[in-house]
């Protein structure tokens, strides 16, 4: 397998897992700005979590450059990858629901660091 396929294939997951993270704001009821307000912890995890898939997915790219050929080995690696990435969306969703961060947070950071 070329390099080429598995990067658009990496590309295409991840712009799959950006989408279902924006899928998952929802506008205010009311009209003015400060409806805004109980919005905004979800909009800057939002934006956390958006920027963090981001660096992930610039740093595959420069990787994808440095890299000759793919083997089963260099599969797994990306899948595994790849899967703790798609947990992003789900515990960016749960850290938006307000729960308690004492709980919360350490699951964030599991994902993110693995």
């Amino acid at each position: 397998m070329g390099k080429d396929r598995m990067q658009a294939f990496s590309d295409g997951v991840i712009a799959i897992i950006i989408t279902i993270m924006v899928l998952e704001m929802r506008p205010p009821v009311g009209h003015t700005l400060t409806d805004l307000r109980p919005e905004l912890p979800i909009f800057i995890n939002y934006i956390m979590s958006f920027v963090y898939v981001g660096i992930y997915w610039n740093n595959h790219h420069h990787m994808m450059h440095v890299v000759k050929s793919i083997n089963g080995t260099i599969l797994w690696a990306n899948l595994y990858l790849l899967f703790w990435l798609s947990m992003v969306p789900f515990v960016s969703a749960w850290m938006g629901a307000r729960v308690i961060f004492l709980i919360r947070g350490p699951l964030h950071y599991m994902v993110l660091y693995y």
